[in-house]
């Protein structure tokens, strides 16, 4: 479980980098963003999906998380 980086860009769009494979863009779509969850199944533009761990409330970007690739992904 690689750890990633959850951050704003300078256009306001929440993107995630992760580090072990030296790769950062934007996210296009998250399972739970709404109020009481956000997290859980993300995918980046370029198709890639990664799970982390929902939290109660969106937490102060940026933020480091425990992600895992998710989605059938290799």
């Amino acid at each position: 479980m690689p750890n990633v980086i959850l951050r704003n860009n300078e256009n306001g769009q929440l993107t995630c980098y992760v580090a072990k494979k030296d790769l950062e863009d934007v996210i296009v779509a998250m399972e739970f963003e709404g109020p009481g969850s956000w997290g859980g199944e993300f995918e980046l533009a370029d198709g890639s999906k990664y799970y982390f761990e929902p939290m109660a409330e969106m937490p102060r970007l940026p933020v480091t998380v425990r992600a895992r690739r998710a989605g059938g992904d290799s």
